[in-house]
C-alpha cells in the first residue's frame, strides 16, 4: 500500500518537480498539494495523509509554525521540513517544532524520498545530513566570536542596507560602518555581502527572514 503525500510550497514548479519525484517510486501517492499555511490546513484535515513535505519559507507565515500546530494535533503524521538555506537554526528549529526530517531543496531525490521513508515509518523520530556536526556545534560553538556591534551590523546587512543606511540606524559615521563590516568579512572568510550573509547563515549566526542576498 503507498504512502499519501501532501505537498506545501509555495512555489509551483516546486511541487510539480517534487510531485513527480514521488510518483516515480510505487511507495508514494501525492494526494495533494498546497501553496500556503491556510491551504496545508484544510489539506490536512480533509486527506489525513501519511507524510507532509514543508517549505519553511511560506507566504502566510512560516512553514515551522505549521509543523508545530500539525504536531500537536496529530502524532502519527511524518512531517519533512525542506529548506533553501543550510544553517543550525533551521535546523535545530525544525527539531523543536516537531519534524521528523530536515532537508535541503537541493539534496538529490534519492534522499528526499528517503526522508519521506523515513518519515512515515517513525515520525517521532528527527533524521538531517548534518545533525551530528549540528549537536556538536550546539554543545561547543565554535566559528567566529562576533562583537555586539558587529552582530547589529551583520543583521542589518542580512536585511540588505548598504553602508550609509547602517550608518544611519547605529548612529555611526560610514568610516566606522565600513570598518565593522570589514571586521566581519574577515572573520567570516568572505570577500563581499553574499559570502558573508551565506557563512553566517551556515554558522547559525543569523536567520533567513529577510531577501536574499545579493552581490
Amino acid at each position: 500500500m503507498s504512502t499519501t503525500v501532501l505537498l506545501v510550497d509555495d512555489h509551483e514548479l516546486i511541487r510539480q518537480g517534487l510531485r513527480r519525484a514521488f510518483e516515480r517510486s510505487a511507495d508514494f501517492e501525492v494526494v495533494g498539494e498546497a501553496g500556503s499555511i491556510a491551504e496545508a490546513f484544510r489539506k490536512l484535515e480533509s486527506l489525513m495523509p501519511q507524510v507532509a513535505v514543508v517549505d519553511v519559507r511560506l507566504p502566510d507565515g512560516s512553514g515551522l509554525d505549521l509543523v508545530r500546530e500539525v504536531r500537536k494535533r496529530r502524532a502519527d503524521i511524518g512531517i519533512v521540513v525542506l529548506t533553501m538555506y543550510a544553517g543550525d537554526e533551521q535546523l535545530f528549529g525544525a527539531l523543536d517544532a516537531g519534524a521528523s526530517a530536515y532537508i535541503q531543496k537541493d539534496a538529490p531525490t534519492n534522499e528526499v524520498l528517503a526522508a519521506a521513508r523515513q518519515a512515515a515509518s517513525t515520525p517521532g523520530t528527527f533524521s538531517a545530513r548534518d545533525l551530528a556536526e549540528a549537536m556538536k556545534r550546539r554543545m561547543t560553538p565554535t566559528g567566529p566570536q562576533l562583537s555586539p556591534r558587529e552582530k547589529e551590523v551583520l543583521a542589518l546587512l542580512a536585511d540588505g542596507l548598504g553602508v550609509a543606511a547602517i550608518s544611519r540606524r547605529l548612529y555611526i559615521s560610514e568610516s566606522t560602518a565600513k570598518t565593522h563590516i570589514s571586521k566581519l568579512y574577515e572573520k567570516l572568510g568572505a570577500a563581499n555581502r553574499a559570502q558573508a550573509i551565506m557563512s553566517a547563515l551556515r554558522l547559525g549566526l543569523i536567520k533567513q527572514e529577510g531577501p536574499q542576498p545579493t552581490v
